[in-house]
């Protein structure tokens, strides 16, 4: 499934991109769905099960979705609306924890001359950094090394502590694109460095448009990765050159720290940033930003004027 947060209304709601690229509203569906198999309060059931807030809805479902998945196919897209008559956020707008891991696709180690490391090299990005598809990120007032990443992101579906790495993608509930956006000057041209914060700024972790789940991407170690920059295509890359894979990464993080339903990793990007080119390049105001995982879609965003 295509899962999405999304508002036709006032309140947000989760709901499912169906093959024809409708959309479903997934909390309705499961209600037909009960109603039809007689459950006693469908109703208040179908609410419990499917929130309004996606990380809660996944903490419910305990990494399994199959009931609303079979509610989806069984409601042969009846009730369905328009993806462009609503609103896309984030798919989780609002992650418990957003980890990302640095220097972690081999083309990238080289093209900045960095070392590769022995394990993950990991940073912190908070969640009010967070937007969704559409967003037109404002550029910080005292920042002029606004930078790109195209990644691949992982979304938790169930907690995971001390988990072998043969396990680990078991505890995934999907993935979506991840654009780690980066104001370079604090990450590189400051003593000491201060990558997490450079990471961290509003609007710096555009998501989406999708969580695709984990049953439609059984195998992460080989998708294509692109970002163009007003159409000039910058990054192109496959998780193929991941220095670590996500299975060995989400193993690695659990040996310390326990991670929770709708917690998300951001694992790398590939060569094509604009610091390390020459000379290097900018977001400026007015850029577009489209990045594309094929089997996830195209996340797209565009930077707004300088914020006084």
């Amino acid at each position: 499934m295509k899962l999405i947060t999304y508002t036709a209304g006032i309140e947000p709601r989760i709901g499912v991109v169906l093959n024809d690229g409708m959309v479903i509203d997934a909390r309705d569906c499961l209600e037909v769905y009960l109603a039809g198999r007689h459950r006693q309060d469908a109703k208040a059931e179908a609410a419990f099960m499917v929130p309004a807030d996606m990380t809660t809805l996944l903490a419910r479902a305990g990494g399994d979705l199959s009931l609303l998945s079979e509610a989806v196919a069984a409601s042969k897209g009846k009730g369905s609306l328009s993806i462009g008559s609503v609103t896309l956020h984030a798919p989780v707008p609002r992650p418990g924890k957003i980890l990302g891991v640095g220097r972690n696709y081999g083309s990238h180690a080289s093209e900045g001359g960095l070392l590769v490391q022995d394990e993950p090299r990991l940073f912190v990005k908070v969640g009010s950094s967070v937007v969704g598809p559409g967003a037109v990120i404002a550029y910080p007032a005292l920042v002029s090394k606004m930078d790109w990443e195209v990644e691949l992101g992982v979304v938790i579906g169930k907690p995971m502590h001390n988990v072998a790495q043969e396990d680990a993608l078991s505890h995934v509930a999907g993935y979506t694109i991840i654009n780690d956006i980066s104001a370079r000057e604090f990450q590189f041209d400051v003593k000491p460095p201060q990558t997490s914060f450079a990471k961290s700024l509003d609007g710096f972790t555009p998501m989406g448009p999708v969580l695709l789940t984990a049953d439609e991407l059984p195998d992460p170690t080989h998708v294509t990765l692109c970002c163009w920059i007003n159409e000039q295509l910058m990054q192109k890359g496959n998780t193929e050159d991941m220095i670590f894979s996500v299975a060995y990464i989400l193993s690695y993080i659990s040996r310390y720290m326990t991670l929770e339903p709708g917690d998300l990793i951001a694992t790398g990007t590939p060569s094509g940033v604009g610091c390390f080119r020459d000379p290097p390049i900018y977001l400026k105001t007015g850029d577009n930003i489209r990045m594309e995982i094929p089997q996830i879609g195209v996340l797209e965003n565009s930077i707004g004027d300088k914020r006084r």
